[in-house]
Order: structure tokens, then sequence, then C-alpha cells
């Protein structure tokens, strides 16, 4: 099975930086995209960032200019460095593989809280 671990998320004030980091284990192979998604409370599950095997990155309009993720394929990890926080940034970060299964499958983290302090 496929287990994925974030690390990184934290209490920071408006205007700082945060590093976030995601490590899958498990068989992992056929790896299609991986990617950063986000839930804020009363608010929908959102993307983030994601990058393509091929390492074509796509981010939200939201955080473009201020996020930057980036893949290590042999270690099986993504990190998400963000910088520039604001409180519209609080919430629930979730990292995402997207393996090709018969199709492809998604897998998740199990979040990472990141809270930004006006």
């Amino acid at each position: 099975q496929v287990q994925l671990v974030e690390s990184g998320g934290g209490l920071v004030q408006a205007g700082g930086s945060l590093r976030l980091s995601c490590t899958a284990s498990g068989i992992i192979f056929s790896v299609n995209s991986v990617g950063w998604y986000r839930q804020a409370p009363g608010k929908q599950r959102e993307m983030v960032a994601s990058i393509s095997f091929r390492g074509r990155t796509n981010y939200a309009d939201s955080v473009k200019g201020r996020c930057t993720i980036s893949r290590d394929n042999a270690k099986n990890m993504v990190s998400l460095q963000m910088n520039s926080l604001t409180s519209e940034d609080t919430a629930v970060y979730y990292c995402n593989f997207v393996l090709v299964r018969s199709g492809l499958q998604n897998y998740w983290g199990q979040g990472t809280q990141v809270t930004v302090s006006s």
C-alpha cells in the first residue's frame, strides 16, 4: 500500500514562510503527478500546486509567485515552499500522489495544519 506523510506545518505570522514536505512509502511506481491541496474551514478542498512526472508545474492563481513546488523522484518526496503567507493561506494542507494503476489512482496524506496569524 501507499502511505504519504506530511511535515512542516505550523503557526506562522503573516508575511512569513513555511516549507511543507511529503514523503511517500510503499509500492511507489508509475507516478503521474504529485501535488498539494488545502482545505480551509467551511470551504472545499482546492489545488494549491502540482507537478507532473515530467516536471510541469501548475499553481492556483492565489499562490502564484509566492509558492514553489518541487519533487525528488528518487526519494518519492514532494515539497512546497510558501512565502509571503497571509491569513487566507490558513488551512489543512494535503499531499497528493496520483499513480497509474489501471487508470489514475489518488493517494492522500493525513494533512498538516498551517495557521497564519495576522
